[in-house]
């Protein structure tokens, strides 16, 4: 029987298995994917053990993406530009790693708006985490050339922009709605909206009117940040589609199956976290 699971510390939050398990069912598969509560402290010695304990890999949350990468022998281009792992399995033995949020972002935001493509203009990432990192290397990857990062620390956004080395413009937070005006696409990468605590207060008002707003936050579906830009009739993304079409890789390669993201999957997840 084929195995994989998600670790990190805490891990009860995980929907992975959610979906995964889903996955297993609907193809038949006899595996099993399952949670894994690894301490920080016994990631590397868990993670050197993982295929003798008959996983055929992982996927990987806070605060362990930055230590897998590391600890991993073969990096995927995807892991190198984030410097951070989410996803690991292994070729001959040895552990190799991924980071799918950049793919789960993009075939989100191509599956719910694909207009998005046709739109000239700048792109608007508020953050500057892992999760920004992500987002940018995908729109850099689609030929994006005018990507604008707003963070509070602006040495943040700053060290983002040099890692990529060209395309990526860092701002200060305060000045994020002085763009908004001939903006293409808005990107909340931040945790703001999270349980829906907190909003980044964007002036949709003021944008174009084919602007698409996205948010990588899923609980709730819809975020203070995408209520405003809907209220301004704006195409939005939510990030639950984010959440579904990155596990889509790892399944492929621990399964051997290339699963789809289906209306079905979706309320099978929205059914579980609440929603619609």
């Amino acid at each position: 029987m084929k195995r994989a699971c998600v670790i990190g510390w805490p891990i009860a939050h995980s929907r992975s298995p959610l979906i995964h398990n889903f996955w297993l069912h609907l193809y038949g598969i006899e595996g099993s994917y399952t949670k894994e509560a690894v301490l920080p402290k016994d990631l590397n010695a868990f993670l050197a053990s993982l295929e003798v304990q008959g996983f055929a890999g992982c996927n990987v949350t806070v605060p362990h993406k930055e230590k897998t990468f590391a600890a991993a022998v073969i990096h995927d281009p995807s892991a190198t530009a984030v410097g951070a792992a989410n996803t690991v399995w292994f070729e001959n033995g040895r552990l190799a790693c991924a980071n799918t949020d950049t793919y789960g972002f993009m075939a989100n935001l191509d599956a719910t708006a694909p207009q998005w493509r046709e739109n000239s203009g700048p792109v608007l990432v508020l953050g500057a985490g892992g999760s920004a990192r992500a987002v940018v290397y995908g729109l850099l990857q689609a030929g994006r050339e005018d990507i604008r990062v707003f963070n509070r620390s602006l040495e943040r956004a700053t060290e983002l922009a040099t890692h990529f080395s060209k395309g990526v413009t860092p701002l200060r937070w305060d000045e994020r709605n002085d763009h908004v005006s001939n903006a293409a696409l808005i990107i909340n990468t931040t945790t703001l909206g999270l349980n829906g605590d907190g909003n980044p207060d964007i002036d949709f008002a003021n944008a174009p009117k084919t602007a698409v707003a996205a948010d990588l936050v899923y609980v709730p579906l819809e975020t203070p940040f995408l209520k405003s830009a809907r209220e301004q009739r704006l195409a939005t993304v939510d990030g639950l589609g984010m959440l579904l079409h990155q596990a889509v890789p790892g399944f492929e390669k621990w399964f051997g199956v290339r699963p789809d993201v289906t209306p079905a999957l979706r309320a099978h997840i929205v059914q579980e976290i609440g929603g619609s």
